[in-house]
Formats: C-alpha cells, structure tokens, sequence
C-alpha cells in the first residue's frame, strides 16, 4: 500500500475541533500549548469554545487548523498506527501545506504557527472584511465555468481560485460578483452555489498585497529537507525546499490544482488517501476524483480506528 496524507485547508474549522485529542494525549495538548505561547494569546480557547465567526476569522482559523492536524498527526505516530516507512507523499490544500512542511520536517510548529501568523494577517488585510469571499459551485466542469466567468464578471472580479475536484469549482472575488453567482446560480444549469465560510478572496490577484508581505516575511525562513515528496498547489507536482518558499509566495494568488494533484499521486501509485485534520472535505473530493481509492479522514479520537482496520500489506 501506498499511502498519501493530506492536510485540509480554510473552511474545514469548527469550535471544539481537535478537543477530544487534547483531552487524551499529552502530545496533542503539547501542539495546543506551544500554539498559545507562540502567538501569546489563547487560540486555544477560541478552537475549543469561542464562536463560529471568531474562529471563522483567517487570523485565527489558519493557525488552528495546522495546529489540529499536527495535534492529530503526532497521536497517530505517538500511538504507533502508522509506521512512517509506509507513507509515500504528502499534500495540504492551501494552508494544509504549511501542515505537510511540518510532518515533512522541513520547518518546526513554531515556524509553521509564525509563518501562518504573517499569511492569515496579510491576507486578511489584503481587503477590508465583507468585500470579498469565495463561492463553491457544485455540478460544472471547469472548462464550462471558464466559458461562464466573462458573464459573472460583469458583476464584479471574479476568478478560479480551486480546482478541487471534478465538478467542484471554488471562485474568488468581490462580494457583488461571488452573491451573484450564488443568487443565480440556476441560470447557468450549476447544481449548486455555497458561499464559503471565509473572510477574503483568496487565490487570486485581489490579495496580491498578501503575497508581497509574505515573500518579506518567509525570506529568512529556512526548510530542511523533505522527508516525503510534497505536491505543490501551484505546480500540482512534487517540489522540494529549494523552491518550496517560491511557491508558498505564489500560492496565495494562484489557482490550487488539487484536482491534478490528487491525479498525479494516484499516476505516482499511491492506491490509500488519508486526510488529517478537521473534517474530511478534503475526503469527499478525492471520492469524487477517483471510486476506486482507499481514502479515510481522521478527524476525532473515535475516528483513529480506521487506521486499525487498513490491510498494510496490500
């Protein structure tokens, strides 16, 4: 069995994710506490029992996400379920990258924390709250939504932010464009139009100040050498430390190719998907990309014997 971990991205947070392994693994509540210290203020507290808007905000949603999946990630390999010789590549959508460098042991958590700091600030600062937003259409291949983008961008700028799957495409933009779309979505024979549960437009041109203010802060960062091949949402291709800190720079507003990702791994063997963190969106979409994959997420305590019951051997 080859087996890939994947790392969600923004929108898969929710208030008291990652609990239960801070009620049960002291190296999952160890992820918690150097996550408060660095940023000196209780994160903590907002993952666990703060409000769905408050968790919501990209300062806070970003770091906690990575935070999670690590907490998660460390139990996993602490408890012994996964021998690391097993695992074959690595990949996070969006910030779930900056979740793979860590378990790839090319940056510390504290770095990771640090560097999501900087990226959450800048992007949410890239354009004042309630201006821009994302929606995910649901039923339309992508060569059909690029045929209908002119006619949305009469309403505002609008762009192709993810390719997450077949017949799941994300847009980016200006609220009056992405509220458009999302009122009108029947008009264009898309199924259906969710507007995301996320604070600016990213992946796109509109956030390009983020990017900018992220190459000043990433430029002293160093990566180690990868441990695990790691598929950029750039490239959609394996990429290394040396050019890692390039597209990290890049990501913010370019298009995430996770479609053509999950794709290539699949072309490069791997035959087991397992997704760690919040949630299993991440899950569903390779479902939709490909029947025939093993593809499990582990997201509460609960959910840790599904590694139990996987045939290693096959």
């Amino acid at each position: 069995m080859k087996i890939s971990l994947i790392f969600p991205g923004q929108g898969s947070q929710f208030v008291g994710m990652g609990k239960d392994f801070y009620d049960s693994f002291v190296v999952a509540k160890d992820v918690y506490s150097q996550l408060d210290s660095s940023l000196d203020r209780s994160l903590s507290k907002i993952i666990f029992s703060g409000s769905e808007d408050e968790l919501t905000n990209t300062i806070n949603s970003q770091p906690s996400i990575m935070a999670t999946s690590i907490a998660i990630y460390n139990t996993i390999v602490e408890e012994g379920l996964i021998e690391k010789e097993l695992i074959k590549f690595v990949a996070g959508h969006s910030l779930g990258e900056y979740s793979a460098l860590v378990v790839n042991e090319s940056i510390s958590l504290i770095d990771s924390i640090k560097l999501l700091d900087i990226r959450s600030r800048a992007m949410q600062e890239s354009m004042p709250i309630g201006t821009g937003g994302m929606a995910a259409l649901i039923g339309k291949k992508l060569i059909d939504i690029e045929k209908i983008l002119p006619e949305i961008q009469k309403q505002g700028k609008i762009f192709i932010a993810n390719d997450n799957a077949e017949g799941q495409v994300v847009l980016s933009g200006e609220m009056s464009a992405i509220e458009f779309i999302c009122k009108n979505y029947k008009e264009f024979n898309i199924k259906r139009a969710i507007q995301l549960p996320v604070s600016a437009p990213f992946h796109c041109e509109l956030i390009e100040e983020a990017s900018i203010k992220l190459e000043r802060g990433i430029s002293v960062q160093e990566f180690n050498n990868f441990i695990f091949p790691l598929y950029s949402n750039v490239t959609a291709e394996p990429c290394d430390n040396q050019t890692i800190k390039d597209l990290l720079v890049r990501q913010i507003i370019n298009r995430v190719r996770w479609r053509e990702s999950i794709e290539n791994m699949i072309r490069d063997g791997v035959d087991c998907f397992i997704e760690i963190g919040p949630g299993n969106i991440l899950s569903n979409l390779i479902k939709r990309i490909n029947k025939n994959i093993v593809v499990i997420s582990i997201s509460s305590v609960e959910d840790l014997e599904k590694i139990k019951l996987l045939d290693f051997n096959l």
